[in-house]
């Protein structure tokens, strides 16, 4: 019987793949560059490099990033949308805010679908959800016809209200079936069933933009496990930290859009658990972009509120910041004469200079391997040996000459940059909460994530860093920890009192049902069930968990107790509105556990030295380098120290303190945390 599990994460830079054992417990981790002309290659040759046959595989877990890659580029599909009367410019007119307030540079993004895509059809709903004006199949067919005179490949269909009843909706898809057989069609209600007709329609569009490409993708993704003799379960992560399956993600790839990042989320709450943490701040710096995401008592925080590049999207998402500051990212000098990292990367090609694949333009992996912060005789085990003179060149003619330092000094300004700009990406998801980061513990991975966690946690008063093992694949590891999962958010509009226990018994059983249909049963479920309620009269809301809907009565009393500790105040006297329902289900699949390190009984871990500079000493500084493979559980080290392992280094100051713990997991204790 086949017994392994593999999970897989397509980067910008490499591909990631673990493979777990169930027969023996054995976990094997492979990594290869990314194959930007054919990312499937990539995932293949992971697969050969661990040994392993695909044959012999029960189930695999895939993070893709085609989705977001295809938004960001605008690599999209031709697509229209089909909108009630009256309602066509919603897309572009939005909320008439400004995003960034202070830049005043910034544009806002062109609409994906331009205004002679965007039709109108007679319908409408009144906002209770009552038929004011019945759908005209004419005018659907009418459009249909000028939509396939524009050469569509997809079409997104948001109308007004359609959360509370989708017939029009449902009628109008069926309708564009008929006209535009082989174009992929998404309609909001099946999407996102909360109000606000411009995330909804939003959310549509970039449904629809990106059906057809995710759905090719998905397509061949299957067809060469097939070849490869694959039979077992594909699942793909979803932006909420669950699994679904590969129908499911190629009806609905909006909600794959943070597939990759979030795995990594959520293999954080996983560790958090083995290691009896409440509170743990996930940081994963990989090849092209840097990110953070907060556990707290053992779950990952979530948003319904998420945008991408100025894009609303109405679906349940992990609450993921991102930054141009990953290991590729490019250095440059500004026309101020400044130093600037990114957006730009150098990807997986070229890559970095020091990779000898053609790179001409300084990163920061350019820069750490010039500053000694990495071996290049060791990186990926000795695998893969990068040009330390290339690096160093670059470096020296791309930024030190022109800005008149050494190349220690240049190349320390680019780890430093760095190191900034992703302290305040982390420390944005914190303030933003109201939270403090010193009560927090950072747990570092990606390829790059433990070369900079010192010095983002010393920068933000994090007074502990923690790095699993083998962290430069923990991402895919983290897919090996996820579950089958579906969030659903349903508006209702009633006043609290208006509804009881029966009540909402009734309707959390209709939306399970509606779960059920896109969720395949796998054992028994966990249900999370919880209300959006407010003061009659606000804006927005306070999330409260139902544990029981026997307790309803109780719900009032929870509400004001919670907005009085988020907002000062407890306004007794004034009605409450019941917005949303929210029901999440879950399908616990068997994870990996991490395996116990044996302790030591004798000497320490070998160790030799080697000048590493220092960017806070301000100089190449003696450290002691030890392979991580060398330590037992129970050792302790003081820096400055530097602990190799294939994919990554882990870098410790002077007067930090790193403990193994039974795990395997790197403790390092700040100086003064």
């Amino acid at each position: 019987m086949p017994a392994l599990r593999i999970g897989v994460d397509i980067g910008g830079t490499f591909t990631d793949l673990v493979a777990f054992d169930e027969a023996t417990g054995t976990v094997v981790n492979a990594k290869a560059l990314s194959t930007p002309s054919g990312l499937l290659d990539g995932v293949l040759r992971c697969a050969d490099q661990a040994g392993i046959a695909l044959a012999d595989c029960r189930l695999t877990i895939h993070g893709t990033t085609i989705g977001i890659n295809a938004l960001l580029e605008g690599k999209g599909a031709r697509t229209g949308l089909l909108t009630t009367e009256g309602f066509r410019d919603v897309l572009e007119i939005g909320r008439g805010n400004y995003l960034r307030m202070y830049d005043v540079l910034y544009r806002r993004p062109a609409p994906l679908v331009p205004r002679g895509r965007r039709l109108e059809v007679s319908e409408r709903l009144s906002a209770r959800g009552e038929v004011l004006v019945p759908l005209d199949d004419g005018a659907v067919r009418a459009a249909a016809r000028r939509l396939a005179a524009e050469g569509v490949e997809s079409v997104a269909v948001a109308f007004l209200f359609s959360y509370l009843d989708p017939v029009h909706e449902q009628r109008a898809a069926a309708i564009l079936a008929e006209e535009l057989p082989g174009v992929a069609i998404s309609v909001s209600h099946r999407l996102s069933q909360e109000w606000r007709e411009y995330e909804r329609t939003s959310t549509a569009v970039v449904n629809a933009y990106l059906l057809p490409i995710v759905e090719r993708y998905l397509g061949t993704f299957e067809q060469r496990l097939a070849e490869r003799g694959f039979r077992g379960r594909a699942l793909i992560t979803q932006s909420n930290g669950g699994a679904c399956s590969l129908a499911a993600a190629r009806a609905r790839p909006v909600h794959t859009i943070e597939s990759g990042p979030a795995a990594g989320a959520v293999g954080c709450a996983s560790l958090a658990a083995v290691l009896g943490l409440d509170r743990l701040i996930s940081f994963d710096m990989g090849g092209t972009t840097a990110k953070c995401a907060i556990v707290d008592a053992g779950m990952v925080q979530t948003t319904d509120e998420y945008h991408v590049d100025g894009r609303p999207l109405r679906i349940p998402v992990i609450d993921i910041r991102e930054v141009s500051a990953g290991g590729g990212t490019i250095a440059w000098i500004d026309a101020g004469g400044a130093l600037a990292l990114g957006p730009q990367s150098a990807g997986a090609a070229p890559g970095p200079v020091c990779y000898g694949l053609g790179g001409a333009e300084p990163t920061v992996t350019d820069a750490n391997v010039a500053l000694g912060r990495i071996d290049g005789s060791r990186f990926l085990g000795g695998t893969m040996p990068l040009d330390v003179a290339g690096a160093a060149r670059a470096v020296d003619e791309g930024l030190a000459q022109r800005l008149g330092l050494s190349r220690a000094s240049a190349a320390a300004g680019v780890v430093r940059l760095a190191d900034v700009k992703m302290a305040l990406a982390v420390r944005s998801i914190i303030t933003g909460r109201g939270l403090d980061p010193r009560d927090y513990t950072l747990a570092a991975y990606g390829g790059g994530g433990p070369l900079h966690a010192v010095a983002i946690a010393r920068e933000l008063g994090i007074p502990r860093v923690v790095i699993p093992p083998a962290p430069s694949t923990f991402s895919a590891w983290g897919m090996l920890a996820t579950d089958l999962r579906h969030d659903l958010v349903r508006t209702v509009l009633e006043p609290l009192e208006g509804t009881d226990a029966a009540w909402a018994d009734a309707r959390y059983t209709e939306m399970q049902r509606e779960i059920a249909a896109l969720l395949p049963a796998d054992g028994a479920p966990l249900m999370y069930r919880a209300v959006d309620l407010r003061y009659l009269g606000q804006e927005h809301t306070v999330t409260i968990a139902v544990s029981d809907v026997a307790d309803w009565t109780d719900l009032r009393k929870q509400f004001d107790e919670a907005h009085e500790r988020a907002y000062g105040y407890a306004a007794s006297d004034v009605d409450v509105q019941l917005l949303n329902l929210r029901l999440t289900v879950v399908f616990p699949l068997d994870r990996p556990r991490l395996p116990r390190l044996p302790r030591r009984s004798g000497a320490g871990a070998a160790f030799a030295t080697r000048a590493i500079y220092s960017v806070a000493a301000g100089d190449f500084v003696e450290h002691r380098v030890v392979q991580r493979g060398d330590l037992l559980a129970g050792d302790t080290l003081a820096g400055p120290a530097a602990i190799e392992e294939p994919g990554t280094t882990t870098i410790i100051d002077v007067a930090d303190t790193l403990s193994v713990e039974d795990h395997g997991c790197l403790v390092i204790q700040m100086k003064g945390g």
